[in-house]
């Protein structure tokens, strides 16, 4: 077994409020749990105790809650979570009213904007009665094409308020795209930026708006607030008024509309590069509680601390971001890209914002060690206790790279997920090691397992990730899927009554986890299933070597592995670094492993939200449609790939 590279002290794990609920569950419940194993057992085994403790630790505001903490709990769908329950995701999230600041929103043009929460809530309430004057009522979708900023929480807040469904996804976004996801939800209102900025240059969206407004046929509103301009110009946007003549100025309440537990607080979609993406919808009591135990018991998160992620307002991980405010954290927003003006941009943030909790991509983890930064030794990071990792399975290697150069006393939490649960099965555990390579923990309440094909439990060994056991951030459902037929099918076709996620997993012998890659891109040579990322981790730790994709060939009777790689500038594919390639792989892996064909390419095709699209990618090879390109962020990148000579050979 591999030594940790991270260890809590005692005196740091009795500090944690994890500790503090062990410590009661054994004085209530007659236990003597000790550990996150027994914690975790314990959890599952006691799923409406611990989640009634869930609800009571973070002192949740309800109007009611009823008896009942789950009803139908062996459904898998159909359980429900505290049905007799009436709250308000909102309310939740904007108690604290003082001056203590609850966001500070800033880009890569060196903007800056700072709203307590007394100035956030008066904000929320102005714009919730301008939203209200606009007929939005209880179950009403309001969607927002907006960039990461205070003006995307305000508008999500105002909504939630009124017991209406926000939807956003971020201005980068092109026509098709936002039609593909808004217009399945018929939205009364759409919230919009007149642009944004990205990577030093300045882009205008108002004349895309145009067409979005145009194309929408449910709207009756549309608010543009000024990003990239002085002033909102709203001419030629058909129903549009400037954010600032919309609100009303004159409110200084909220009128929180109480609803049930399950009410639709959220559509988030799938990223629909295989078809119409899918419209998850997620309830306000399910997100609330779900985002409450990762954020004060995974993440120890206090009213002291200072949250950052770096995202856009189309992935999860801004909603999870989001409902930091529940705790009375301070929130910190960055739009733009996360190397400009300059390439310590956001260790620059942390620096200068006091950040505690940092959050990020793998990728760019990846890219910093790259580029060759050194945060720890040039940036004040003495406020950081905390790093998390998400979008894809983060290196080894990159491990390393935080312990060695941004801090060695760091909580380094690589975390996984997804959309489909905007939340967490695997993540960060402050009374736990941290071991190379390895997510921490399965969550808590969270009944994760890994499965062979034939449904049976594996240990350190790779299989699919199930969850066998209801949880509170379920989707409701899916939008336009009245008998939940194309729900049931995306989770449980594979195990009936058993969430199949869609990852191929380990359980390691210390009861962490590892994500190998998506299932449906696992790679099958000769009958052997291989993990993506188990070739990634190896071929970007060869010099030269940016970024890769790797697929499976139908080759005769077989599947042969072809790895596309992306270099440094100025570097070509040779034999020299074909045979260094290979050799990593083969060392570090297995013969099954390595490469049929390696073939460089000049780009690699991305989501909107960063996500290499290995099955795009498989289609394009085998000559077939790829359906939805608009939902990618380089769609012209998948013509790299038609018709390559070296994989007719």
């Amino acid at each position: 077994m591999s030594q940790p590279l991270w260890q809590p002290s005692r005196s740091e794990i009795e500090a944690t409020q994890m500790y503090a609920l062990m410590q009661r569950i054994n004085r209530e419940h007659g236990t003597d749990l000790s550990d996150y194993a027994a914690l975790h057992a314990w959890s599952v085994d006691n799923l409406e105790i611990f989640w009634q403790l869930v609800w009571e630790e973070s002192d949740l505001l309800a109007d009611a809650q009823g008896d009942t903490v789950l009803e139908r709990p062996d459904a898998m769908p159909g359980a429900r979570w505290f049905p007799h329950a009436r709250l308000n995701y909102a309310a939740n999230l904007l108690r604290r009213r003082d001056e203590h600041p609850a966001l500070i929103a800033c880009d890569e043009r060196g903007r800056r904007q700072q709203l307590s929460y007394s100035e956030l809530h008066d904000q929320v309430a102005n714009l919730a009665h301008a939203l209200r004057g606009s007929g939005i009522t209880a179950g009403d979708r309001v969607a927002g094409f907006v960039p990461n900023s205070e003006h995307a929480v305000i508008a999500m807040l105002a909504t939630a308020s009124l017991g209406a469904v926000w939807s956003s996804c971020s201005p980068d976004f092109g026509f098709n795209g936002v039609i593909d996801r808004f217009g399945q939800i018929q939205p009364k209102v759409l919230i919009a930026t007149d642009g944004y900025t990205w990577n030093g240059k300045s882009i205008d969206t108002r004349e895309r708006l145009a067409q979005i407004s145009s194309a929408i046929e449910s709207l009756n509103q549309v608010v543009v607030f000024p990003f990239l301009h002085e002033e909102a110009d709203t001419h030629g946007i058909d129903k549009a008024v400037a954010w600032h003549d919309y609100l009303n100025n004159n409110a200084s309440e909220i009128e929180f509309e109480s609803q049930p537990f399950d009410h639709p607080l959220y559509i988030l979609y799938s990223s629909g590069t295989t078809g119409a993406p899918k419209c998850i919808v997620h309830s306000a009591g399910g997100t609330l509680l779900q985002h409450l135990k990762e954020h004060r018991l995974h993440t120890d998160l206090r009213a002291d601390d200072v949250l950052f992620y770096y995202t856009t307002c189309g992935w999860m991980m801004w909603n999870w971001l989001v409902s930091g405010l529940a705790c009375g954290s301070t929130l910190v927003l960055f739009d733009g890209s996360p190397f400009s003006p300059a390439p310590d941009v956001l260790w620059s943030l942390a620096e200068r914002e006091g950040i505690t909790v940092f959050g990020t991509s793998a990728k760019y983890i990846a890219a910093c060690e790259k580029e060759g930064l050194k945060p720890g030794r040039s940036h004040d990071l003495s406020r950081l206790r905390a790093v998390l990792s998400t979008g894809s399975a983060l290196a080894h290697e990159s491990f390393d790279y935080v312990y060695r150069d941004i801090d060695p006393n760091l909580l380094l939490a690589s975390i996984s997920g997804g959309t489909d649960i905007v939340s967490c099965f695997a993540l960060g555990c402050p009374i736990r090691p941290v071991y190379r390579g390895q997510l921490q923990c399965r969550g808590l309440g969270m009944a994760v397992d890994v499965f062979d094909d034939d449904g049976k439990p594996l240990r350190e060994d790779k299989g699919e990730l199930v969850c066998t056991r209801p949880f509170p951030s379920m989707p409701i459902g899916f939008w336009n899927d009245p008998n939940g037929e194309r729900y049931r099918d995306a989770y449980f076709s594979t195990f009936p009554g058993i969430w199949a996620h869609g990852d191929y997993a380990e359980i390691t012998a210390v009861d962490g986890l590892i994500i190998h890659g998506r299932s449906d891109a696992v790679l099958n040579p000769g009958g052997v299933r291989i993990g993506t990322a188990e070739i990634y981790r190896q071929v970007e730790k060869v010099e030269g070597v940016l970024e890769s994709l790797c697929i499976g060939q139908e080759w005769g009777d077989d599947i042969r592995v072809i790895l596309f790689v992306r270099l440094q500038p100025g570097i070509g594919l040779d034999d020299a670094l074909r045979d260094e390639i290979r050799r990593t792989i083969r060392t570090n892996t297995s013969p099954r492993h390595v490469p049929a064909k390696i073939i460089q390419v000049s780009d690699i095709p991305r989501t909107l939200s960063g996500k290499i699209v290995e099955l795009a990618v498989r289609n394009i090879v085998h000559g077939r449609p790829v359906k939805n390109q608009d939902a990618l962020a380089n769609p012209e990148a998948l013509d790299l790939y038609k018709n390559l000579p070296e994989l007719q050979q």
